[in-house]
């Protein structure tokens, strides 16, 4: 059993998040998520849906994977040395690392993405060049490197979720979840039809 500790903030994506929770939580024995915010309470998305969370500084989990979203609130909370300072303490216990959107954005401000290769939202890709240590893929639907994954945006988390239990569990336990959900997967991790929409 591993937790999934899910960080979020003020603007967050909504999919960023629920995507990916829908198909771990399809794995009851495998994946718990939770829910932490640096203040607690309750964090609304961009879509205004409310989450309750708890207090960053209450986590106790010893072995979990650190999923980092993306969002609207992300270009707030890469300036609060704060929150960065957080994700970088809970990035350097976590087992796995996976971001979606533009919280690879805000993994990098950490520097665990440095020398490494990642991905972003192509909407906001420009945003990766302050960024400059990562080597960023921007054909990429995911991309893994070593225990950290990144996802491209928004929907795309879902498809790296999926890639992730395969990595973990078999090709056909994703599957399994795929057919639950009634979701096209996208298993191919370079198949990114939207990189070439935006320059």
């Amino acid at each position: 059993m591993r937790d999934i500790i899910t960080i979020l903030y003020n603007g967050f994506e909504t999919l960023d998040v629920f995507g990916p929770i829908e198909v771990f939580g399809r794995l009851p024995e495998q994946f718990n998520p939770l829910f932490y915010s640096m203040a607690g309470g309750i964090i609304t998305s961009t879509q205004k849906v409310p989450v309750m969370t708890q207090l960053v500084s209450e986590l106790k989990s010893s072995r979990y994977i650190l999923f980092i979203p993306g969002g609207i609130g992300a270009k707030e909370e890469i300036n609060r040395g704060e929150f960065i300072a957080a994700l970088r303490s809970l990035a350097g216990n976590a087992e796995f690392i996976i971001t979606v959107c533009t919280g690879s954005i805000l993994l990098s401000r950490t520097g665990l993405l440095d020398g490494r290769r990642a991905t972003s939202n192509k909407m906001a890709f420009a945003w990766t060049r302050t960024a400059p240590s990562v080597t960023w893929i921007k054909k990429a639907r995911w991309v893994k490197d070593g225990t950290i994954y990144t996802s491209s945006g928004v929907s795309a988390g879902t498809d790296m979720a999926l890639g992730f239990i395969a990595d973990q569990l078999g090709n056909a336990i994703a599957q399994q979840v795929s057919r639950e959900i009634e979701y096209t997967w996208n298993e191919n991790p370079g198949l990114d039809p939207f990189a070439e929409l935006y320059p």
